[in-house]
């Protein structure tokens, strides 16, 4: 008799234990229940990007695609409480990935004062000033900028790039003789390097990267042109998104954050 007492009360006290263990809040995988009772998870999205842009998109030996854009982006979502993934595209392919939900974001050294692209997507405030400019091979001294490409040479660039449009520009204009477009700047400055090419379009933090990786093989002549900022870009009419970016970044330029990116990366 004492036995089922016991037991019966065992129970009791487990039940009770249960009861109070369940009235308190639990994380859980599917963002039900957390502690402080918030039901949603934290926010992920899809960065799209081409990393063939050194400094701004790459990849390290590892294969793992890194460079200013990403961190950058990286320290917007920490600022702003969301996490991100990057997926890597071709460049034409960037802004169709977003406007049709295949990515959120895109960060890719992307001009965002082209009228064309700002009619497609939206974008952040603008986080970097470039131009572009010529890279011939270093032994090259018939061109010594944009004025002096001839009607018989082929200039390389990367396609959907303010560097594409200006070989073209200069093709239709019987400037130069091809625009050479690929899908990639390593495919240009190979191209170069090969011979195959007489010059690259390319904007001039990334040149300035090539340059450096490729031995003073190749340089850069005359002035930059074509002034152009870049910014982060969102599906048109995701305000919510676009305003986390630009609050992120504000707090990385006022707290120092932005001008470490610039040092590691730019040197």
């Amino acid at each position: 008799m004492k036995k089922s007492k016991k037991i019966a009360a065992l129970i009791l006290v487990a039940a009770m234990t249960a009861l109070a263990l369940g009235g308190c809040g639990s994380s859980s995988d599917d963002g039900e229940s957390t502690e402080n009772g918030d039901s949603e998870k934290t926010p992920h999205y899809i960065v799209a990007t081409e990393p063939t842009f050194p400094p701004f998109d790459t990849t390290d030996e590892d294969g793992n695609i890194v460079g200013f854009d990403m961190d950058l982006m990286n320290a917007i979502a920490e600022e702003e409480g969301f996490t991100v993934e990057y997926k890597a595209f071709e460049f034409d392919s960037l802004i169709p990935s977003v406007q049709s939900g295949n990515a959120d974001i895109i960060a890719a050294g992307m001009n965002a004062m082209d009228p064309e692209r700002q009619e497609k997507v939206d974008f952040s405030d603008t986080y970097y000033d470039s131009a572009l400019v010529v890279v011939v091979k270093a032994d090259n001294d018939t061109v010594t900028g944009f004025d002096t490409l001839g009607s018989d040479m082929r200039v390389a660039s990367q396609i959907g790039t303010t560097g594409a449009d200006k070989a073209n520009e200069l093709a239709e204009a019987g400037e130069i003789g091809e625009a050479v477009i690929n899908n990639g700047y390593d495919t240009c400055m190979l191209q170069l390097q090969n011979g195959d090419v007489d010059a690259v379009i390319v904007d001039k933090p990334v040149a300035e990267t090539y340059i450096a990786k490729q031995g003073g093989t190749t340089k850069i002549v005359g002035e930059p042109e074509g002034a152009e900022s870049y910014g982060f870009a969102v599906q048109k009419g995701n305000e919510e998104l676009l305003a986390q970016i630009n609050d992120g970044l504000a707090k990385l330029v006022e707290d120092g954050t932005y001008d470490e990116l610039v040092a590691k990366w730019f040197q």
